[in-house]
């Protein structure tokens, strides 16, 4: 307190002394290198001549990446996924085992879909022996055919804003499974969606496709985010708090807010039940579950497909985080609320993502239903309430990441006049034309199968073995159903490239770069890997699985 006749210091308001705010910035480490990285970025862009920004922004965004899973691992190697689990940033941030585990993924499929970004062989020019040409416009905001593009295009421009782009999804992606209260949570979805709307519409070919899916994305978004923050405001009026602990303990019935403002809606089990839902289908909506997946074909077919292949990896682990971190933490005492509901979501999920993927003729979109039918899968670990399915999700999480990376990175590799060749009948024969691009996404799409000696075999053996223990045997059978009928479309492509006769207009593979050719080597090594010797995986994900509370 300030003395009588002295001016009061700025840290005093009244008779109460103003704390400085206590921020552990070791443990908040690896979101402050990315996000830092990503400013340093934006400052190249301003500062840097344009024939330097590929090449910086390129070992910039790595060292930040790998810079950052470096003090993942140093965090984890110290304790904090564990015993020393914690909350920091003024107990905004869980510092606990999921959340390191999920981080160390988000930032290893960052750093992969880096090099997925920077390839610039793609289309060869008639001019040079060998392509500088990416898969973004060489000048974004230009009019689709317009003077302005064609002058950009001519000149060889490349849009390396991408990579800060990158950086701050990544930065996102790292807090939103961390997030330890609402609002951080809400930031979090912001900060990693603004910048995804932004490099959907980037795509150097079909632009106005491009653009169509960013503003679809953006618009169901919006609607997504405004759900998921109403539903914090009535948890708020429910609770008198945002923080999860708070939450969970007043639903407990172990507090009760003192606030008399609050006093006559504290405890309101409306509010509870109806703020709960919206929160948590505005997470179901970024996990593309059924109903709200209808963005995920339209916005995966026409954002550039290192975009896709980056949001179907990261978005998707970030959103199950945070979707694990709300139903274990904030309302296991609703189970018997919610686990009816996530019952219906996930057979629909597994059930219409597998059955519309029959139906489809792009290849990319074909991708985005199966992403759909795999996060049924994932709900039936989520649905288990126990300890192993949450160590389940989470290597389901890490494995399926990696395919669906190799996967789109392939996709990038096949080629015709008019850009990408992702319909279907191009694909014809494509074993005959390139036999070693297409024996890798054949072993890419039988691991989207599940099928033995692959990392999805692993992946759905763990969440369906937890959800069978935790007495959701019936999805199980639904879930092993729905496998055998995605089995059916995937099956259908490999004997498309294999055995039928290649088109003569059929289209060429790029040689790619030494970066493609590290993205989809690193996708089959994991993929075999997490197949063939998946015990260890297993047991990290397994002591991973503990949430601070």
């Amino acid at each position: 307190m300030a003395t009588a006749g002295a001016v009061p210091s700025l840290w005093t308001l009244g008779a109460e002394e103003l704390q400085a705010p206590k921020i552990e910035y070791g443990q908040l480490s690896p979101t402050i290198i990315v996000l830092g990285a990503a400013v340093i970025g934006i400052v190249l862009e301003a500062f840097l001549p344009r024939k330097l920004r590929y090449g910086a922004q390129l070992v910039l965004s790595a060292l930040g990446l790998t810079s950052a899973f470096a003090a993942v691992l140093a965090l984890a190697l110290t304790g904090h996924g564990s015993s020393k689990a914690a909350v920091a940033g003024m107990g905004a941030i869980a510092v606990d085992g999921p959340a390191l585990f999920l981080q160390g993924t988000i930032l290893l499929v960052g750093l992969v879909s880096v090099f997925v970004f920077a390839e610039r062989r793609l289309e060869p020019r008639a001019h040079a022996a060998r392509s500088l040409v990416d898969s973004f416009a060489a000048q974004p905001a230009s009019v689709p055919g317009g003077e302005g593009e064609r002058e950009a295009t001519k000149a060889g421009w490349t849009t390396t804003e991408v990579y800060p782009l990158l950086l701050f999804a990544v930065g996102g992606m790292l807090i939103f499974p961390a997030a330890n209260d609402l609002l951080t949570l809400f930031i979090a979805l912001e900060v990693f969606s603004l910048p995804l709307y932004l490099l959907c519409a980037l795509a150097r070919r079909r632009r106005l496709l491009s653009q169509e899916a960013a503003v679809k994305y953006f618009l169901l978004g919006a609607f997504s985010s405004a759900f998921l923050l109403f539903g914090a405001a009535l948890l708020y009026g429910y609770a008198g708090t945002f923080g999860y602990s708070g939450i969970a303990r007043v639903v407990a019935n172990a507090d009760r807010a003192t606030s008399t403002v609050l006093a006559e809606t504290t405890g309101s089990d409306a509010l509870l039940l109806i703020g709960g839902a919206m929160v948590i289908m505005g997470l179901l909506f970024k996990v593309g579950a059924v109903p709200f997946h209808m963005w995920t074909p339209d916005v995966y077919q026409g954002a550039p497909t290192p975009v896709t292949g980056f949001m179907a990896a990261a978005t998707k682990v970030a959103a199950f985080g945070a979707l694990l971190r709300l139903l274990y933490v904030v309302l296991p005492g609703l189970r018997w609320d919610w686990r009816p509901v996530m019952w219906g979501v996930a057979i629909l999920t597994m059930l219409a993502g597998a059955v519309v993927a029959i139906t489809q003729t792009d290849i990319k979109r074909l991708l985005a239903y199966s992403s759909i039918a795999h996060a049924g899968f994932l709900l039936a670990g989520v649905i288990a309430t126990s300890r192993d399915g949450v160590s389940s999700v989470l290597f389901y999480l890490g494995a399926y990441s990696f395919v669906t990376l190799g996967a789109f990175a392939v996709v990038t590799l096949v080629r015709d006049a008019g850009g990408e060749a992702t319909h279907l009948s191009k694909w014809a024969g494509l074993g005959r034309r390139s036999p070693l691009l297409a024996g890798v996404f054949a072993i890419f799409l039988l691991a989207f199968a599940g099928i033995p000696l692959t990392s999805g075999f692993s992946g759905k053996f763990a969440v369906f073995k937890a959800a069978a223990e935790g007495g959701a045997g019936a999805l199980v059978v639904v879930g092993v159903i729905a496998s055998a009928i995605a089995a059916f479309f995937y099956i259908r492509v490999i004997v498309l490239m294999f055995f039928s006769e290649p088109r003569a207009d059929g289209p060429t593979v790029a040689v790619p770069s030494v970066w493609t050719t590290s993205a989809i080597t690193i996708g089959v090594l994991v993929t075999v890997v997490l197949g063939v010797a998946p015990q260890y995986f297993l047991d990290l994900a397994s002591q991973a699985g503990v949430f601070v509370r």
